[in-house]
């Protein structure tokens, strides 16, 4: 059982998302009412596993980047909903296929589908979720929004190959995970808030913009995940503290405690990740070594980095209740204890 240690240099988290769910409050209700029918189908496990998933909660951030991108373009129409209901199921995709590779027994704080229905059927489900996605898309009419999310669902199949190929490689860099996790995360938020400015019809000055919020907010969100998975708690995560590690999986803190230990300490994440002769005491051990080494700390200003740019990449929108609530989530990301 690990240990929950306060991360040097994290402050009280006093942001929340309160100001983005209440801008898009009605709009998401929406989004959640298409995403129940379009999760309906006649073959009874589909709907019985993807509502399994659904049901489980999330912060669903992602599909509100989509509308709050588009209240902040002057959208006026209702495509945005359908967007965003689509940016959910593809997300919801990539949780079901996750966690069959990852071989996750928990998702949300719930027995992960894949142990209760099988490998075979969380792949299959996550397909039909993609295919009801691209349904939706084409729905809406817009050729560029298809083009960036189709995109978008490309490369994060290409970063669930890559983080294959790192997997428990202890001589990954720093870059390679950056790689890996601007892929397999940050694609999906960038397109997420880019295509809330294309279906406004707004210049491509703005879609950029968006675009850039989206990526660095989802690297950033990204960078506090692989910290909390050493550092947070268990009933707020919705995992077991210390997943990753049992997984074998390189995060940047691993990659920053192996690359500042000595040799003993090398050895050790060898033995434990690359090997996965992991012993009752080596998950305490772990997390001293970060902490002695300051990888959980420097993870998270690494996360305040790209945060920063993401703020930065909102200074061309005016000030409005849109922004105000896209920057707020910045802070929120970084700062967040689940």
């Amino acid at each position: 059982m690990g240990v929950v240690v306060k991360l040097a240099g994290a402050r009280d988290a006093k942001a929340s998302l309160a100001p983005l769910i209440a801008l898009v409050e009605e709009d998401m209700g929406h989004v959640n009412r298409i995403i129940l029918d379009r999760a309906r189908s006649n073959v009874e496990l589909i709907p019985e596993l993807a509502r399994h998933l659904i049901d489980s909660g999330g912060k669903r951030l992602r599909p509100m980047l989509t509308l709050a991108a588009a209240r902040l373009c002057g959208y006026a129409g209702d495509g945005h909903v359908r967007l965003a209901a689509s940016v959910e199921f593809m997300h919801t995709a990539t949780l079901l296929h996750d966690d069959v590779v990852d071989e996750s027994n928990l998702r949300r704080g719930k027995t992960a589908a894949r142990l209760l229905w099988g490998n075979e059927a969380s792949v299959l489900v996550g397909d039909f979720l993609l295919g009801q996605a691209f349904k939706m898309m084409v729905d809406v009419g817009s050729l560029g929004a298809l083009r960036i999310l189709s995109d978008a669902a490309a490369i994060i199949a290409e970063g669930e190959v890559m983080q294959l190929i790192t997997a428990k490689n202890t001589e990954t860099t720093e870059d390679d995970y950056l790689a890996v996790i601007d892929a397999k995360t940050a694609a999906l938020f960038a397109a997420a808030a880019e295509v809330g400015a294309v279906i406004a019809g707004r210049p491509k000055s703005e879609a950029a913009a968006l675009r850039s919020y989206g990526r660095n907010l989802g690297l950033a969100f990204q960078l506090v995940d692989d910290a909390l998975d050493y550092s947070g708690e268990q009933s707020m995560l919705g995992k077991s503290v210390g997943d990753d590690f049992r997984e074998g999986k390189i995060t940047l803190p691993v990659v920053l405690g192996y690359r500042r230990g000595n040799a003993a300490e090398r050895t050790f994440w060898q033995r434990t990740l690359q090997e996965g002769n992991i012993g009752e005491d080596d998950l305490a051990e772990a997390m001293g070594l970060m902490k002695r080494h300051n990888a959980l700390s420097d993870t998270l200003e690494r996360a305040r980095h790209y945060g920063a740019i993401a703020r930065d990449a909102l200074a061309i929108f005016p000030d409005c209740e849109a922004n105000a609530a896209l920057l707020e989530a910045i802070e929120f990301c970084v700062d967040r204890p689940f």
